[in-house]
């Protein structure tokens, strides 16, 4: 019997395994032996010691529930003190290596699970995490005083994704649990490093889109060098504001070295100081500082990554490279408006996709040939698509026309950029052109193999032509380049997880989508979750899960009138992008199990 509505103040205590896939893709059984021992063995035994309760497993994690903060606190670093000695006789690479969140909130019951704000902050929390360590919310921390022997530093005001209030943070200071994270980010062949915010210093805090443009572009000047791997942008800017040593971040985002610095703009002149940093020991190797006319920014983010990659890859940028490199826009207007234009175009409400557009459209009225201005109003036009166009034919979806005509404009006028060759594939995939898709995205890859968003991109493509052994690969890098990722990165890697066949995964990772943004539950998610439901034989969910896909798309349907659920399955189907019959079949049947008539 249902007791939905009781509620109480629970500490809600969140654990997930860092690069999961990672470790089932070097050996699936082993890693599921392995995590099932974790449970039994550590977990559930320090649950008990703990008075906590387990109410939810998460395929690579768990959510529990205790009535103490001390004691979920106590139990977590408990977790993370002996998770390094359990592990002692297995191989570095093979490892489990956790992130744990913590907070004080009040909880919806409903039969055994828990639902509310509480839950998911704690959820939250364990995103923000870095690999070994606990985060605690400060409704926790401010019952911790005098009672537990552990540090805790503040770790900054955190904007949650889909909490409205800030949250302050604390992270738990821990020697051995730190030691254990390094294991997380399985060592690469060639240097790591992260680009962090350039602090705006112009006194405007309206500026600050123009350091961050700053930082971003030197990121992508850096990106295009195979001796390196550069961390993205919204992983290194997660440390925007926060007083970390620099050694810290470095084993939170798993690099070598880190670059910082900072951006002055007065008038018509700037000044850009910058320094590159090793994570390991705090050291600084090298430091400059450039005062420069504002239109020579430019050539000074190419001066910056040219200093930065003869000192960490010890070589010299040959002209060959210099003359390949993405044309720039012949006025620094157009780049200012562009730069206020991005800040906005990944804010999906429609205030701040008109904004952007609004700025995109006036920086090609300075400067026509601007591409990676097209390319932004490619992404705002595809945008509206996905958000207005449900059940609209492509031939008769105007959103969609745009976007990639848009996208066809940009690669006209840049073919050497790999943003564009990416954004272009993109829009191809949504006109079901796998062959130019795959050829765009693979250009792009080939370009700039250190771009996560290209790298998921292109393992989506291959995810759809079926080949989704490579798909998982390109997915790993992915999510290796930028461990902050965005949920939705989780999308793709369920398309893949569900293209292996491994069901369990892939509902796993849907089911995190749709409670990460339940305001925006893209009909296709529920889709492709009721299917995994219906190949695992959970046919109670999995039709559960089919009635609201459903209704979600009738809620949503700008088609034809007179369609029906029949209709509304063909059109899930069609926006699944699965080029083969055989995978669509297998679609299909899974939505047979769910009830759906497919």
């Amino acid at each position: 019997m249902s007791i939905l509505g009781e509620r109480r103040l629970a500490a809600i205590f969140v654990a997930d395994i860092v690069s999961y896939s990672r470790l089932v893709e070097l050996d699936e059984a082993s890693t599921l032996v392995a995590v099932t021992d974790l449970r039994r063995r550590l977990f559930e035994p320090l649950l008990a010691q703990h008075h906590g309760r387990l109410f939810k497993l998460t395929g690579d994690g768990l959510i529990a529930e205790f009535g103490s903060v001390v004691e979920a606190v106590a139990c977590a670093a408990a977790v993370q003190k002996q998770l390094p000695d359990w592990q002692a006789r297995i191989p570095a690479e093979r490892r489990i290596v956790l992130r744990i969140g913590i907070n004080l909130g009040d909880v919806l019951v409903d039969d055994q699970d828990l639902l509310g704000d509480g839950v998911n902050v704690a959820a939250r929390l364990e995103q923000c995490c870095p690999p070994g360590g606990l985060l605690i919310s400060g409704t926790v921390y401010d019952q911790l005083s005098g009672k537990l022997n552990c540090r805790f530093e503040f770790a900054g005001e955190q904007r949650l994704k889909n909490i409205s209030r800030p949250v302050r943070t604390y992270s738990l200071v821990f020697d051995n649990v730190l030691e254990g994270a390094k294991v997380a980010w399985a060592s690469s062949d060639r240097p790591t490093v992260a680009v962090l915010p350039f602090e705006n210093m112009s006194g405007d805090p309206e500026q600050v889109y123009f350091s961050d443009g700053i930082s971003e572009d030197i990121i992508t000047e850096l990106s295009r060098f195979r001796e390196l791997m550069v961390i993205a942008r919204n992983s290194s800017f997660s440390f925007r504001g926060k007083n970390v040593d620099a050694r810290e971040i470095g084993r939170s985002l798993g690099v070598r070295y880190l670059v910082e610095g900072s951006v002055r703009r007065a008038g018509e002149r700037v000044r850009i100081t910058a320094q590159l940093i090793d994570a390991g020991s705090g050291a600084h190797f090298w430091a400059e500082r450039y005062d420069r006319a504002l239109e020579d920014v430019f050539a000074l983010q190419e001066e910056i990554s040219q200093s930065i990659v003869a000192m960490v890859a010890q070589r010299i940028i040959q002209d060959s490279e210099v003359t390949a490199r993405r044309r720039q826009p012949e006025d620094i207007r157009a780049y200012d408006l562009f730069l206020q234009g991005n800040r906005f175009s990944d804010v999906f409400t429609p205030e701040a996709q008109a904004r952007a557009q609004a700025q995109f459209e006036e920086a090609l009225q300075i400067d026509p040939g601007f591409a990676r201005a097209h390319a932004g109003l490619a992404w705002i036009y595809l945008n509206r698509s996905v958000e207005m166009s449900v059940g609209v034919p492509r031939e008769k979806d105007e959103n969609r026309i745009e976007a990639f005509h848009q996208a066809k404009e940009a690669l006209a006028k840049d073919p050497n950029d790999a943003r564009v060759h990416s954004t272009f594939g993109y829009m191809c995939l949504m006109w079901r052109d796998f062959e130019r898709a795959e050829r765009h995205l693979g250009l792009a890859r080939t370009l700039n193999p250190n771009d996560p968003l290209i790298q998921i991109f292109w393992a989506w493509v291959q995810s759809c032509i079926g080949k989704p052994e490579l798909a998982l690969h390109a997915a790993e890098i992915a999510f290796r380049l930028n461990p902050c990722h965005p949920p939705w990165y989780n999308y793709y890697l369920s398309h893949i997880m569900f293209r292996l066949r491994r069901y369990q995964e892939a509902a796993s990772l849907l089911e995190q989508l749709i409670l990460d943004a339940p305001g925006r539950r893209h009909p296709r998610y529920m889709a492709l979750r009721a299917a995994a439901f219906g190949h695992l034989g959970r046919l109670e969910e999995a039709q559960q899960c089919g009635k609201a896909c459903i209704a979600a798309v009738s809620a949503l349907w700008q088609g034809d009138p007179a369609a029906g659920p029949s209709e509304h399955v063909d059109w899930l189907v069609d926006a699944l992008y699965l080029q083969r019959a055989e995978d669509a079949d297998r679609l299909r049947e899974g939505l047979r199990l769910a009830g759906l008539p497919a």
